[in-house]
Order: C-alpha cells, then structure tokens, then sequence
C-alpha cells in the first residue's frame, strides 16, 4: 500500500482522536499496510530474516507520526527529562514524542545520539539541548531485534553523565533484545510485539 495523496477529510484524519485505544489500532493498521514485508532481508543486526519492517514508512507518515508521539508519550514515567536515540531510526520517535510533550504542557527535549563522533565543530556524539548532569533520560527505538542499537545509545548518555533506566521500543521482533536489556538492568517496554503485526498483517490480507 502506497500513501495516498489526496487531500484527506477531517472525518479521516484518525491521529488526532482521543481514544488512545483507537489510534493504536489505527497505528497498527499502518504498520501492517505499510511497513510489514515478506522475503528475505539482512537485518542492521546481520541476522537474515524471513520478514522485515520498514518503519520509517510509518514514523514519517503524518498520521504515523502523530500517532507514534501520542502513544509513547504516556509511557514515560513522570520525572522523564529528555527522550533520545540512536540515528536515524529513533529520529522521527524523539521529535514527535517532544513535539507531542508540549501540547501535553510537560515539555520534554529530544537528543539524537550519532553512531560516530561529528567530525566538525564541537564533535559530539550527542546533538540537542544541553542537559544537567544526571538528568534522566528515556531511550526510544523502532524496532528491537537483539538490542544492540538501544544499548549503545544507553552507554553513550550515560557516558556523558546522563541517568537513563528504561528502553522503550515501537516493536520488539522478540529475538534477544528483552533479555539483553534485563541483564542490563534496564526496564523495557514495547508498544507492538511482531506477532500483533504479524497477524493484522494477514487479516488484512485475507480481507
């Protein structure tokens, strides 16, 4: 399914609803039409898959942005002082949820961690609003497979003195990743497991 390019009508602009219940069913939807693939892939992780999920078709819908930010929102404990990632796959995460914190009035900055240092200017490995030490800080992921991407982004905040205690993902392919976050002490959460995805994905199919 392609993104449609006609202008919607108010009646089907879904994000904005505020039955969170609804908007992730709508979510999961567009993960399903848009995102889900069957073949075979090579996953970031080097592991061949029979099936890949190509998220960025969802967290750069406009739709699926808001509706990212929306839902994730609500999972951040309350005393969560920035959200952040690993580029570029937590990108679009970290600003819809930050754009979303401020029409919550609890405004919450957003970092992107780079997977090498800038090779300019200050050189950072980290871009965004300075913090205070300690601060702490929510990673957020796409997707998690053996949770690699998420644990680097966890060491380099907490290498620049941030406190951060919890993962959060949009979908967790259920391959290791969990496990890795546990011996890490880290808290984990995912918003969809790849079985949800997986079986709206065939209903839709078979309608």
């Amino acid at each position: 399914m392609t993104y449609p390019t006609e202008t919607l009508t108010p009646s089907n602009i879904w994000a904005t609803t505020p039955d969170l219940t609804n908007l992730r069913h709508n979510l999961l939807d567009l993960f399903a039409q848009l995102a889900y693939q069957e073949g075979d892939f090579v996953l970031a992780s080097g592991l061949r898959s029979s099936y890949y999920v190509n998220k960025m078709q969802v967290t750069l819908h406009p739709q699926g942005a808001l509706a990212v930010g929306r839902l994730l929102f609500p999972l951040l404990p309350v005393d969560t002082q920035a959200v952040a990632g690993l580029t570029m796959g937590a990108d679009p995460l970290v600003t819809a949820v930050s754009v979303v914190s401020v029409y919550e009035n609890r405004p919450i900055p957003a970092l992107i961690i780079r997977k090498k240092a800038k090779g300019y200017g200050t050189k950072a490995y980290i871009e965004g609003p300075n913090l205070p030490e300690g601060a702490k800080i929510v990673v957020l992921e796409d997707v998690v497979t053996t949770g690699q991407s998420a644990l680097k982004a966890v060491e380099r905040l907490q290498g620049a003195g941030y406190t951060v205690s919890q993962i959060i993902t949009l979908i967790d392919r259920h391959q290791g990743g969990a496990e890795l976050y546990q011996s890490a002490g880290l808290k984990f959460e995912a918003l969809f497991s790849i079985e949800e995805i997986q079986e709206r994905f065939r209903q839709l199919a078979n309608s």
